[in-house]
């Protein structure tokens, strides 16, 4: 099944690290026009060096004035990955205000934003597709934390459950404009920081045990679930909470 992207584009929220770089990649590399968005210039000039025809923007999706004034000028966009999120664990009784509005702000605003028409004039993803009678795709990515508790993921868990039904919403109210609107929802997904988090044994056994496929992702087996949504090979797909998770959810 060939997939391509040619002359479309498409605008990845953090870009900077794991599935958001992955995915940043290979959308240029089948053809697309690929704006990335992180919070870390650093990683942002790594990235530019490793595939120059990227376009690198610098901001914290946190900030909403920010954002507009880093996202007014990009132009008409017609495949939005929104993958930037945080994940601070803390037990249920030591959540604190500030872990959990940082959180909402970065996994459900910021996706709900930059879903959104920017100020002024200028438009951008849902807004700018729908002025064009265009269509798009949009991808976010969730999480299996959004339909099954975890232990220590109290506002984890909470922001995934909250972006699987804003991504419902979205499905809703966009199809009509031909905008097509699904997550994806990933178990622990072997990144740098993945592997880092899972690398004891034991630790890791408690959660592959629960996996029929015995195992964890791969990065690239979630940027593969991602490309099928934002292609053309999906063109009745919406409104999915694709579960990349080697049948964690089914049991």
């Amino acid at each position: 099944m060939e997939i391509s992207f040619k002359g479309k584009r498409a605008l990845v929220t953090g870009a900077g690290k794991g599935i958001g770089r992955a995915t940043a990649r290979a959308l240029a590399r089948y053809g697309a026009n690929v704006t990335a968005v992180t919070r870390t210039q650093s990683d942002l000039d790594s990235l530019v060096h490793e595939c120059p025809s990227i376009t690198p923007v610098c901001v914290d999706l946190a900030d909403w004035g920010a954002t507009d004034d880093a996202l007014k000028n990009i132009g008409p966009i017609e495949l939005l990955i929104n993958n930037a999120a945080c994940a601070k664990l803390q037990p249920f009784l030591e959540v604190t205000p500030d872990q959990f509005d940082q959180s909402f702000t970065v996994n459900v605003k910021a996706v709900l934003h930059v879903s959104q028409a920017t100020v002024f004039v200028w438009q951008v993803v849902a807004h700018g597709m729908i002025a064009r009678g265009s269509g798009g795709s949009i991808v976010n990515v969730s999480s299996q934390a959004s339909q099954c508790a975890l232990k220590n993921h109290t506002v984890y868990c909470a922001t995934k459950g909250a972006l699987d039904m804003l991504t419902k919403v979205m499905a809703l109210e966009l199809g009509p404009h031909q905008i097509r609107v699904n997550s994806v929802n990933p178990t622990v997904v072997m990144t740098e920081m993945g592997r880092r988090g899972w690398s004891n044994p034991e630790k890791a056994k408690t959660m592959t045990s629960r996996i029929p496929l015995g195992r964890f992702a791969e990065v690239d087996e979630v940027v593969n679930s991602i490309l099928f949504l934002l292609s053309d090979k999906s063109t009745m797909t919406n409104g999915v909470a694709l579960p990349v998770d080697g049948g964690f959810l089914a049991c």
